[in-house]
């Protein structure tokens, strides 16, 4: 599935003490880290992503994986766009870095996803429902702004 034709599902924010190169630098780190743990992987057998392991370059770049997704964009301390798929979703998250100030950068993570059939619905619900999609955004994104710092 496209990217552009994924619903869009929200976006959140953060401004980080930090230059752009150092923002990209975390960001990727971070993904990688936090996406390749133990949990993860489980996870990703569980649902039945279609990318259940890390491979490719790395610092990521286009081709390159982590459980769950498949980076389809990298563009140096600019966008990072992860694309991914499982039984119960097609989703995408869009990282967007900017320069914001002397010594600051903003960075942006829009997420989109389709929630096919009443197995989808179910998973949307416990994932955007519950708050835990918005609880691990608002994560991942303090652990991006901490290591950068």
């Amino acid at each position: 599935m496209q990217i552009a034709s994924l619903p869009y599902l929200d976006e959140h924010a953060t401004v980080v003490a930090a230059g752009t190169a150092d923002v990209w630098r975390a960001l990727t780190e971070t993904l990688d880290r936090s996406f390749s743990r133990p949990g993860s992987a489980a996870y990703t057998r569980l649902v039945g992503c279609a990318d259940r392991s890390a491979s490719g370059p790395r610092p990521l770049a286009e081709g390159s994986t982590v459980p769950g997704w498949r980076v389809v964009t990298a563009v140096p301390e600019r966008e990072l766009v992860l694309q991914g798929r499982h039984r119960f979703s097609s989703y995408a998250l869009i990282f967007r870095l900017e320069h914001a100030g002397p010594g600051q950068s903003r960075l942006r993570a829009e997420s989109r996803a389709a929630f096919p059939g009443l197995a989808g619905g179910l998973y949307r619900r416990l994932v955007v429902g519950t708050g835990g999609h918005v609880i691990g955004m608002r994560r991942l994104l303090s652990a991006v702004r901490r290591r950068s710092e």
